[in-house]
């Protein structure tokens, strides 16, 4: 999406005319297009479907410029920016007005608004055109702003996209024929000012899209029609559904869009992969292809048939969430069945097709509506391929565990000591519920995390990360195998660092592994300071993050942050880091640590010297800038993060 700029708030709330030509309308609509259509957008009715409204959302939009020398209302003089711009002012009036007239009831003795009927132009034959899937934030506010008045989602957008105040709101609202825009206004307060922001999501940008097939069958069957004089034989194929396809229009999948074989059985539940109950034992395996089929539904040939379709199709009442760098499209054969099952108040069904993870869940009653959740697991094995989120409800989530997994529990990360609750497993290998961290609002005070102990005796710790795919929680120096860094060392080492997990939700994370790579001895003989670097490797490998923490008895905080990076990993097992540290008589410090094999340190700047050793502090003032590099046993110098 582009930036978007921003709109000053006007001083006043009077209006004044100002003339508008062809071009000079042409000019702002070229320039701010993509606001404009974004307007569109969010002030058309949810009603229409997401691929009827970026449609319409673009037609009302370019429809919006004058025929000739026109007149509108601009707001104080005062103002800069687009509310100086006549041109400007006057395209968003047309698109609001228009916006408005489109979610219009339709009445029985008049005709239509043009903005009422489906568009002319822009169209895109073949194609289903909606913006990306946002997250829960995103999909909270839609539905919010959907149970608004046109008028009230007018007002809402205007305050949070254009900034505008509400007297300039008002006046545009009564110039685009709004009956009550004071009532408009206090119904759009019912939504909080706080999700503003969210309104420049990519969840509602119609400039940035994601593409589906239309029912390609449909529209070749049409053309044979056309040439062979078969049209009312093919039509009710294509809309009744052809014998085989049992998939009727009150579910929750798009209409089917090819037929070629692969796509056939990739859609075909009796032809789902399945590995036996022992496969993990006879070939000494522990990935998911080696999951056995578990569930008390996995022989219900409708509710596979309704999943494999959503997966290959998903249609406008599907709920779609793709993990980053995940692909969104169908499965390329007929995948893996790993688990279908009643959890909670829905009906799951797990699928593996070597590369994805496909998590699709309905409710009990309602086959209209369904959820997809795609998550990358290439390469997963051992603990990677441990569990998998089978359900969250009410706050709490729930596993489905491999089948080498013999024991399971939930531990609280900020309380190493604490207790370990076990936890129920069921003889499908589902877990019990517990308090998810991932969906916790508010403080955090606690994070729960799942220990899964297998048959030879390893236990492993995963964290709730919002994903179908737990993320595998790790300690020590890094290394290319977590061999030795398991549960043991994980929670004291991650303790005092728990909560900053909640900044990588959502990310497409595999593994987190911290580091304790430097002890130091404070200045002022109060105790030690802990040097901690912690590593986030993420399953498409970009995205990674590294963050160096201090830590006294006093508290903790990040030092320093950074993006795909080899730093604190298993290609370059080095980390350098500084901090200020004032002691409890004041004085002031600059502190320093390397990994244990850095022999010097050098500071440069604010403060100048060399150190022997991988640790310093030296005196300097409050503010001071350094820069800070070191050397290590093999002559390799390494910069501070």
């Amino acid at each position: 999406m582009q930036s978007q700029d921003v709109a000053p708030r006007p001083a006043a709330s009077h209006v004044q005319e100002s003339a508008v030509d062809v071009e000079q309308a042409e000019a702002a609509l070229v320039e701010h297009y993509p606001r404009l259509v974004r307007l569109a957008y969010l002030t058309l009715p949810p009603t229409l479907g997401r691929n009827r409204r970026v449609l319409t959302a673009h037609s009302l939009t370019q429809r919006a410029l004058p025929r000739g020398r026109t007149t509108t209302s601009l707001i104080p003089a005062q103002a800069t920016g687009r509310e100086r711009n006549p041109g400007y002012a006057f395209i968003r009036l047309q698109v609001v007005r228009t916006a408005l007239e489109a979610g219009l009831p339709s009445r029985r003795k008049a005709w239509p608004k043009r903005s009422q009927l489906p568009p002319l132009l822009p169209q895109v034959w073949g194609l289903r055109l909606f913006p990306r899937s946002g997250g829960a934030d995103e999909l909270a506010l839609d539905q919010r702003l959907s149970a608004l008045s046109s008028p009230a989602r007018a007002a809402y957008v205007l305050r949070g996209l254009e900034q505008l105040p509400d007297p300039a709101i008002r006046t545009l609202l009564e110039e685009a024929g709004v009956d009550d825009p004071a009532a408009a206004l206090t119904e759009a307060n019912s939504v909080p000012p706080r999700l503003y922001a969210l309104l420049a999501s990519p969840e509602f940008d119609p400039c940035s899209l994601h593409a589906r097939p239309t029912d390609l069958m449909r529209r070749r069957q049409h053309v044979r029609a056309a040439l062979a004089g078969t049209a009312a034989l093919v039509a009710c194929g294509a809309v009744l559904g052809l014998p085989g396809d049992a998939w009727g229009p009150g579910d929750a999948a798009a209409p089917p869009y090819a037929r070629n074989p692969a796509a056939q059985a990739a859609l075909d539940p009796g032809k789902l992969t399945t590995a036996t109950a022992t496969a993990w034992q006879t070939t000494g395996r522990t990935d998911f292809s080696t999951w056995p089929a578990r569930g008390d539904l996995t022989a219900d040939k409708a509710l596979l048939r309704r999943a494999l379709a959503v997966w290959a199709r998903p249609g406008e009442s599907v709920q779609v969430s793709v993990t980053p760098g995940t692909p969104a499209g169908p499965p390329p054969g007929p995948p893996q069945l790993l688990y279908a099952g009643k959890v909670d108040n829905a009906r799951v069904v797990m699928l593996y097709d070597g590369l994805r993870v496909a998590r699709y869940a309905e409710p009990l009653d309602d086959t209209t509506v369904a959820a997809l959740d795609l998550t990358r697991a290439d390469g997963a094995t051992g603990a990677d391929a441990s569990a998998l989120v089978v359900g969250r409800a009410d706050g709490n989530v729930r596993y489905l565990t491999a089948p080498w997994v013999r024991e399971a529990a939930v531990r609280d990360l900020t309380r190493p000591t604490g207790e370990v609750s076990a936890l129920a497993l069921s003889k499908d290998g589902v877990t019990a519920p517990f308090p998810s961290p991932a969906v916790r609002t508010g403080d955090c005070k606690s994070w729960e995390v799942l220990q899964l102990t297998d048959t030879t005796g390893r236990t492993r710790l995963l964290t709730d990360l919002s994903e179908v795919t737990p993320a595998h929680l790790t300690a020590g120096r890094p290394s290319s195998s977590s061999s030795g860094r398991e549960a043991k060392g994980v929670p004291a080492t991650w303790a005092p660092f728990a909560c900053s997990l909640a900044a990588v939700r959502s990310q497409g994370v595999r593994t987190l592994n911290a580091w304790q790579f430097a002890r130091q001895p404070l200045p002022d003989a109060s105790g030690d300071a802990d040097w901690v670097c912690t590593r986030s490797e993420t399953w498409r490998g970009a995205g990674t993050r590294v963050l160096t923490l201090f830590r006294t008895a006093r508290g903790a905080y990040v030092t320093a942050t950074a993006a795909d990076v080899p730093t604190c990993g298993p290609t370059a097992p080095h980390v350098l880091a500084a901090a200020p540290w004032k002691s409890a008589a004041g004085d002031s410090y600059l502190l320093a640590a390397g990994s244990k094999d850095t022999v010097s340190l050098e500071l440069t700047g604010g403060v100048n010297g060399s150190y022997r050793g991988n640790l310093l502090a030296v005196p300097a003032e409050d503010g001071v800038r350094a820069e800070l590099k070191g050397t290590l046993a093999n002559g390799r110098e390494i910069n501070g993060l």
